[in-house]
C-alpha cells in the first residue's frame, strides 16, 4: 500500500476543489421501528468493528510512515500558529456506534491533548482551535448541556493540571462570554489563571465564537475609544481603518495564523477568523475530529512547506 494514501477518511486535500465524501442532514437517522433500529445498530457495530481492526493491522505501517514523515518536516520550517476547526464529532460518534453523540464530543475533547503534544515536539508555539460556535448555542437543549459538560470537564482538568505539575499547555479563550451560562465562564477563568505559567504551546479556544460577532464587536469598541478620544462624528469614518480594528479584535496582540486546517471533509472556514486568516494557507482533510491522527497533521504541514507564500506581492 503507497503510505501516501494510507487515510481512512478519503484522499488528502489540498484545497476547497473536492466534494466532501460524506454529508447528512441529522447525523441521527430517523428508524420505522425498533427492528429498524436493531438492524442499524448491528450494521453500524460491523462497520466499526470493521475499521478498527483495519487500523490494527495498519499500525506497524503507520508507525514507520510516522516516523519518516515526521522526518521530513523537521528538515524544514514549520508554522508558528496553527489554527484548527476541529469538526466532525457526531458524525464520528455516528460511525462508531454510540448511541449518544456526547461520546463524539468527549472523544473529540481528548484529541486536544494530542494535537497539543504535537505541536510541542514539533515547536509549533500557538494553536488556536474553534470548540464551540456561537450557532452551536442553538442545538437542542439536551445536546448543548452535554457539550458544555464537555468543554467545562475539560478546562477544569487542565486547571487541576497546571496547579499540581505544569500544564501541557497555557489556555486562553476567546468569544462572546456572555452567552455562556455562569459554570462555563468560571471554568474558563480557572483554567486561563492555573495554566498562565505553563511553558508549553498557547491554546487558544474559540467557544462561543463568530467572526461576524468578532468583527461587529472590533468596530463598536473602535467607535467607542474614538468618541471617547474626542474625535467628532463628522472626523469619526476618516479615524476607523485596518490598524485601529485590528486593536480590538479578540486576537489582538497575537499572530495571525499560518495554517489552518478543518476536518471532517468540509471545504469552508464557516466564519472563522475571517479578519486573520487573510493570508492564511488552508488545509482540508476527511478524517473526522475524533479520528485525527498525527499522520493526518504532518501531512498538513508538508504541504504547507510546499507551498510559496507571497502575501499578494
Amino acid at each position: 500500500m503507497d503510505a501516501a494514501k494510507m487515510e481512512t477518511g478519503g484522499p488528502e486535500r489540498h484545497g476547497g476543489t473536492a466534494v466532501p465524501p460524506h454529508r447528512a442532514s441529522s447525523p441521527w437517522p430517523a428508524t420505522a421501528g425498533p427492528a429498524s433500529a436493531v438492524r442499524h445498530r448491528t450494521a453500524t457495530l460491523y462497520r466499526s468493528a470493521r475499521h478498527w481492526f483495519g487500523q490494527l493491522a495498519l499500525a506497524p505501517v503507520y508507525r514507520v510512515y510516522a516516523h519518516r514523515l515526521r522526518a521530513q518536516v523537521m528538515a524544514h520550517p514549520r508554522p508558528s500558529h496553527v489554527a484548527i476547526i476541529m469538526d466532525g464529532n457526531r458524525r464520528w460518534a455516528l460511525r462508531e456506534g454510540f448511541a449518544d453523540p456526547a461520546a463524539g464530543h468527549r472523544r473529540g475533547a481528548d484529541k486536544i491533548l494530542e494535537v497539543m503534544a504535537w505541536c510541542r515536539t514539533l515547536g509549533i508555539g500557538e494553536v488556536t482551535l474553534w470548540a464551540l460556535s456561537i450557532e452551536n448555542l442553538e442545538r437542542s437543549p439536551e445536546e448543548l448541556a452535554a457539550l458544555l459538560d464537555v468543554v467545562t470537564e475539560r478546562l477544569a482538568g487542565l486547571a487541576g493540571r497546571g496547579r499540581s505539575r505544569p500544564a501541557p499547555m497555557r489556555v486562553r479563550v476567546i468569544g462572546r462570554r456572555d452567552a455562556l451560562p455562569e459554570r462555563v465562564r468560571a471554568a474558563i477563568e480557572v483554567a486561563e489563571a492555573a495554566t498562565a505559567s505553563s511553558d508549553g504551546p498557547l491554546a487558544t479556544f474559540a467557544v462561543a465564537y463568530s467572526g461576524h460577532d468578532e468583527l461587529v464587536d472590533a468596530c463598536r469598541e473602535t467607535v467607542r475609544d474614538l468618541v471617547h478620544a474626542g474625535v467628532s462624528s463628522d472626523d469619526l469614518p476618516a479615524r476607523i481603518d485596518a490598524e485601529q480594528l485590528s486593536r480590538h479584535l479578540y486576537t489582538t496582540g497575537r499572530p495571525d495564523p499560518d495554517l489552518i486546517i478543518r476536518t471532517s471533509g468540509e471545504v469552508r472556514l464557516s466564519g472563522f477568523l475571517p479578519w486573520q486568516s487573510a493570508h492564511s494557507e488552508f488545509y482540508f482533510c476527511d478524517a473526522y475530529w475524533p479520528a485525527f491522527r498525527e499522520i493526518d497533521f504532518l501531512r498538513a504541514l508538508r504541504t504547507f512547506q510546499q507551498r510559496a507564500r507571497r502575501y499578494g506581492r
